[in-house]
């Protein structure tokens, strides 16, 4: 008699009959991306909710993250006696450094920013890009280790729960620093939650995806952070103090505890590879429902081994046993060792450092155009938009590499001009709608590098390579401040520089448009070998 079908959520073996008697229902066994396009649909009314709650936290970790921008700023300042002469206080001075101590006020007070109530000005002025250049290394620290977690026991929806939870505490706690020491203490913490965020709810709100739409679907979760940049420009001109602007900052990670995370599913993915399976399918079936579909009972879950093992049982004995043939698996070692892998990952970190430098550079430049700070990160943040979107239209028209050079190329060229009006004593607003011109190119070499990366190496090392991709963006970042902080011309030259830097590299990658994914090391090998040949 043949064995019947069991679905034992303590057990993580699927067993399907060869013949199912008659009266019984037969056993369909299907991968998450199988059922996904057979019975619950790709992209519906299900995925579209999820989508939206879970990236609400692109939202906070914009807060959290360009918060920096108007509490570490250098308020304006004014003479006390009104500049007259001998009053050692001259309105036509270009900083506070070249006035007499006593002389001048900060306008707003002490309270306005942290470098008018720590001193954080003339010779001390480096301690803000150290602050902000420690809140990126959290986050490099952090991203890998939730990430970790998120893969492993705490899974993706309590990894995003325990970020935010971070969030608010140390987002709070940073408002009520004595001095600057506890401030680059707290803000340190809160770069270690807010590495934590994009990686959980990027990877959340795309695991429920179809296959065919998670591309588009993945690219549009920066629209979320760039709102949350507009927003919170808004939040910064109503509190103008930097502690209270912390709190305002802060409290919407708490709202989004008990307001949006309750209705957030976790990934069914992440379920089946834990061994529950009951509850992975259990949200399947939900999607279905709320598509309106129909998952039939006899469909049962499986991961993509368990699904090729099924079909090698019913193969005849001259066909291949799949069950015989051991796992591949590669490493970072790997991608050093192969002459292909090795140049594509030493172009990709090249390209994702100098891209991370300009991106974040012209983010945190604002305070040092001398236009409104809260118009210009407003400006900015809306050209991101754009970008993403032309970005989505032409990924596939004209190719990944052509892209990624012209994108590159616009943003130095008009970074390059910022340069020069900053250096003629041109008019702010020119430099300032270069600013916005060259945010508008490299957002969208951003938003385009994290496909192109995933591309460029097979399935068995393309972890590893991203990976060093993003923590090679993220070194970007943290020297992003320290080139901010040098004030004048420079910040733009060096952006400049980076942009035209990148697009040069950029020429040396392949174009992976309408290309094969690879599995392997040597699959990727032979198909270059044979493209030579061609």
């Amino acid at each position: 008699m043949p064995e019947t079908a069991s679905l034992d959520p303590n057990n993580g073996d699927l067993q399907s009959p060869l013949l199912s008697p008659a009266g019984e229902t037969q056993h369909e066994k299907l991968c998450i991306d199988d059922m996904l396009q057979k019975y619950c649909g790709e992209f519906g009314c299900w995925q579209i909710r999820h989508f939206i709650l879970v990236n609400l936290a692109w939202v906070l970790e914009a807060f959290h993250t360009m918060v920096m921008i108007f509490s570490d700023r250098e308020p304006a300042w004014r003479c006390l006696d009104g500049g007259g002469p001998g009053s050692g206080c001259y309105t036509e001075a270009e900083s506070v450094c070249e006035l007499e101590p006593g002389s001048w006020e900060w306008i707003g007070g002490p309270g306005s920013s942290t470098v008018a109530e720590f001193g954080l000005f003339c010779g001390q002025k480096y301690k803000v890009g150290l602050v902000q250049a420690l809140f990126f290394g959290g986050c490099m620290i952090g991203a890998g280790v939730f990430g970790h977690l998120s893969d492993s026991r705490l899974g993706r929806k309590g990894s995003l729960t325990i970020v935010c939870i971070l969030n608010a505490i140390f987002g709070c706690l940073t408002s009520i620093s004595p001095n600057y020491l506890i401030y680059v203490v707290f803000r340190f913490l809160t770069g270690f939650s807010t590495g934590g965020v994009g990686v959980c709810s990027f990877v959340l709100s795309t695991e429920p995806v179809g296959p065919t739409m998670r591309g588009i679907v993945g690219m549009s979760t920066f629209y979320f952070f760039s709102g949350g940049i507009a927003i919170l420009s808004g939040i910064a001109y109503i509190f103008q103090s930097w502690r209270n602007l912390y709190i305002a900052s802060s409290v919407p990670s708490i709202f989004f505890l008990v307001i949006v995370l309750p209705f957030v599913s976790e990934s069914p993915r992440w379920c089946l590879i834990r061994g529950k399976l009951t509850k992975s399918l259990v949200i399947m079936r939900n999607i279905a429902e709320s598509n309106g579909k129909n998952l039939p009972d006899g469909v049962i879950l499986a991961l993509d081994c368990d699904v090729k093992n099924n079909e090698s049982k019913i193969q005849s004995d001259d066909k291949i046993d799949l069950e015989s043939k051991e796992a591949v698996t590669g490493s970072l070692q790997d991608v050093l060792l192969s002459p292909v892998t090795r140049i594509r990952l030493f172009l990709a970190v090249a390209i994702n450092f100098t891209c991370s430098v300009v991106y974040y550079g012209l983010s945190l430049n604002v305070v040092n155009l001398g236009t409104n700070l809260y118009l210009n990160v407003l400006l900015n943040a809306l050209a991101e938009m754009p970008a993403f979107l032309l970005t989505a239209i032409f990924l596939d028209k004209f190719g990944r590499k052509p892209l990624a050079i012209v994108t590159q190329w616009f943003s130095g060229l008009f970074c390059v001009t910022g340069c020069l009006i900053k250096w003629f004593g041109l008019f702010k607003v020119v430099q300032m709608i270069c600013g916005i011109l060259g945010i508008f190119g490299m957002a969208g070499t951003y938003n385009l590098l994290f496909i192109y990366t995933v591309e460029l190496f097979p399935t068995v090392v393309r972890s590893a390579a991203l990976g060093c991709a993003v923590q090679a963006g993220q070194m970007g970042a943290i020297l992003a401040p320290f080139v901010v902080v040098l004030g004048g011309g420079l910040p733009f030259a060096i952006f400049g520089v980076c942009g035209i830097l990148g697009g040069l590299l950029a020429f040396f990658l392949p174009e992976t448009l309408n290309k094969p994914l690879y599995d392997t090391v040597g699959g990727m090998e032979d198909g270059e070998r044979e493209c030579i040949v061609v």
